[in-house]
């Protein structure tokens, strides 16, 4: 992970910026561990997405409705994905919005032209997400609908980082990490959404006609054991679920990072069609959640079942050694 050098201009613009503009006071907490209600498993799972708490001053400062922010979430993803606990694995969620504050990006992938103010040499400006206004801190939601009347104060984005982004990473590397002391390996999965139709008006494309309806994404394979992978994907066919790997959505940073560049444990991520189980429209559930909660719930058991077994035979094989 990329990190603010020290004794360097971000410490000094947040220590003159946090008592101006401190955390907003509707993300105490930002964020929440949810235990596993049955014995501990190697498996660790994030919905980073999800959240749906709405600062009333970002609100305030956007130019855009809060329903039109919250096209961006991966709403009730977290409720979808929570049957994880049934098989001992955690669940880390934000409760912030992904419109506020984006922890599927590096730390410090910013839009100079969006803030007032010179931004930190160590800031990546020229990502591809970046480029797309969707940084660690988003330009554009939707269908590249600006979210903001004016430009932010630098200092603003260093405080978000500060006390959202950073929380966020350091619950997910001690999750990760307590994972590796009980069982002597881990496995991430990332959870996310995605829109059913990618057309400006909302109406399908033909590409959309062909849209699957789950994608698992490992990195083109370096994130994750292809077991792992196939186990997802088969558990979900024999569901009836079409699944497709890698195609649109390869995995994000937090898959990326855990899985390939830290090679802390095995990591996927997950995407879910929106409109199998919400109207996108209204954002309410659909009554085909309930099912699909359960399908999720199975697959993530058959995952975990599979990494116990790994796990138990590689200890077989270590006292015989």
């Amino acid at each position: 992970m990329v990190d603010a050098p020290r004794n360097s201009p971000f410490s000094a613009a947040l220590a003159g910026a946090t008592s101006l503009a401190p955390v907003e006071p509707e993300l105490h907490p930002p964020l929440l561990i949810v235990e596993p209600t049955v014995g501990a498993s190697a498996m660790v799972v994030s919905s980073p997405h999800s959240g749906s708490t709405y600062p009333a001053r970002f609100l305030a400062s956007s130019r855009l409705t809060p329903f039109a922010l919250r096209r961006s979430e991966d709403a009730h993803v977290d409720t979808l994905f929570a049957g994880c606990a049934q098989h001992g694995a955690p669940m880390l969620k934000a409760l912030f919005p992904r419109a506020y504050l984006d922890v599927n990006r590096e730390p410090y992938e910013l839009d100079p032209r969006m803030f007032d103010g010179r931004l930190p040499s160590y800031v990546n400006a020229r990502s591809i997400r970046v480029a797309a206004g969707l940084g660690t801190i988003a330009r554009v939601v939707g269908e590249a609908q600006e979210i903001y009347a004016e430009k932010l104060p630098v200092e603003e984005a260093l405080i978000r980082i500060e006390t959202l982004y950073r929380p966020y990473h350091r619950a997910l590397r001690e999750l990760v990490t307590r994972a590796h002391a009980q069982h002597g390996d881990a496995l991430l999965v990332d959870c996310h959404s995605m829109p059913s139709t990618t057309g400006p008006d909302g109406t399908a494309t033909i590409d959309d006609l062909r849209r699957p309806d789950v994608v698992i994404g490992d990195r083109f394979g370096t994130s994750c054991d292809v077991r792992y992978v196939e186990c997802v994907e088969d558990s979900l066919r024999r569901r009836g679920y079409k699944v497709q790997r890698n195609k649109p959505y390869a995995g994000g940073y937090i898959t990326e990072y855990f899985g390939s560049i830290s090679r802390s444990c095995d990591a996927l991520q997950i995407e879910v069609n929106r409109g199998l189980y919400m109207d996108e429209r209204t954002l309410e559930r659909r009554p085909r959640f309930t099912t699909m909660a359960q399908d999720m719930a199975d697959a993530l058991g058959e995952l975990g079942n599979l990494l116990s077994e790994d796990l138990a035979r590689r200890n077989s094989r270590a006292a015989a050694e």
